[in-house]
């Protein structure tokens, strides 16, 4: 498959970007990528939480139809998996779980609008309960291991909240190891997120 230069690929995924994490990894992988003609796999995720999907989505929704565009191909994640752990990311104080029947239903409806920017052919919708259902606990303990409860402090509303003496659920410590774990299991290129979720991203 043969792709635009790398150098025109590149000003047009930086352009209304708030950070890229590191820049030079993103051109190395669309050299690669054109060198190979092998298009990236590009994830971006989002849990349902709510009944519809909102304006914010159409930001990242919007860039990555760039990246397909450009020919490069879209892992969509609905975290159903993580729907039911919640995200704390910016929140003061533990998030509300949902049942499964919640998160099935909204996935349904995200499923739905999500062609109405992405390309259909060049989308492959996931949902991490794939892994994660079928992870045992011995695997899932080894992965609590990889980090450690010093460099979760780190996060910002963590850090808050454990100063001010609000309690932090050890399920929420989960939940950017699992949201990490998801890029892994996809084999993902390149992964896009809001800037709320720049710690999960990074994990």
């Amino acid at each position: 498959m043969k792709f635009p230069p790398v150098k025109e690929q590149l000003d047009l995924l930086i352009d209304g970007t708030a950070e890229i994490v590191p820049l030079e990894e993103l051109e190395k992988r669309l050299t690669i990528s054109s060198a190979a003609g092998t298009p990236l796999r590009v994830k971006f995720g989002a849990d349902p939480s709510a009944p519809d999907m909102h304006i914010g989505h159409a930001v990242p929704l919007r860039k990555l139809r760039q990246f397909q565009d450009l020919g490069h191909e879209v892992d969509f994640l609905i975290g159903d998996f993580t729907g039911m752990v919640g995200d704390p990311s910016g929140k003061s104080k533990t998030r509300k779980t949902l049942t499964r029947e919640e998160v099935s239903e909204n996935a349904d409806t995200y499923r739905q609008q999500v062609f109405k920017v992405l390309d259909p052919q060049k989308t492959a919708v996931r949902f991490n309960s794939e892994w994660f259902e079928a992870m045992d606990i011995y695997a899932f303990l080894k992965l609590t291991s990889s980090y450690t409860v010093a460099r979760m402090l780190e996060r910002d509303d963590f850090e808050k909240r454990f100063k001010g003496e609000i309690p932090i659920a050890i399920i929420e410590f989960l939940y950017p190891l699992i949201q990490g774990y998801d890029s892994v299991a996809l084999h993902s290129d390149v992964e896009m997120g809001g800037t709320d979720q720049k710690f999960n991203l990074l994990m």
